[in-house]
């Protein structure tokens, strides 16, 4: 049986010393995330097999790194979520559902408007971590607070990035 509509069934019961309101704040938080995790992981993927142009190699190979290091972290939210005694995301409709990252299924997008759309969506994604952390920080969850430090600083590696791929030649704007 079910405690509440948000807990997870007494056999995914998992114990913790952090209160049952905190932990069900904290896992809304952290599957909002890996909602979007995963629709960032699927637009990356999109624009690297789509990619042409002058500079496709590099751009091909810097979005197959950046996928796979999205990707990477799917399992360390989802098994955070776990740890705490909370339900994990369960299907693609449940992550479009809750993804804030809107999806792209045009036909063709520019290379350069693919990293422009990408450094905004891992910017986007940046703060949505930021908030994430704020819940776990506010409900004692040191491990949470953690794990979502290092993959604020991934994010904005990637931003980063993508910006310096965008920028025009002999200048600092994008």
């Amino acid at each position: 049986m079910s405690k509440t509509k948000n807990s997870v069934v007494s056999e995914l019961d998992t114990p913790t010393d952090l209160q049952q309101a905190a932990v069900d704040k904290i896992a809304a938080a952290v599957n909002a995330l890996l909602a979007d995790v995963f629709a960032l992981y699927l637009k990356t993927k999109n624009f690297h097999w789509h990619m042409s142009g002058r500079h496709f190699r590099d751009y091909h190979l810097m979005l197959d790194e950046q996928s796979d290091q999205i990707f990477a972290t799917t399992d360390q939210l989802a098994e955070r979520i776990r740890k705490l005694g909370g339900n994990t995301l369960r299907s693609i409709g449940q992550i479009a559902k809750l993804q804030s990252i809107k999806d792209n299924d045009e036909d063709y997008v520019p290379p350069r408007e693919m990293l422009r759309e990408l450094m905004n969506d891992n910017k986007h994604l940046a703060a949505e971590m930021r908030k994430a952390h704020e819940v776990a920080d506010k409900g004692g969850d040191v491990a949470t607070t953690s794990i979502l430090e290092n993959f604020i600083d991934e994010a904005e590696r990637r931003t980063w990035f993508l910006f310096e791929a965008t920028r025009q030649e002999g200048g600092n704007e994008a």
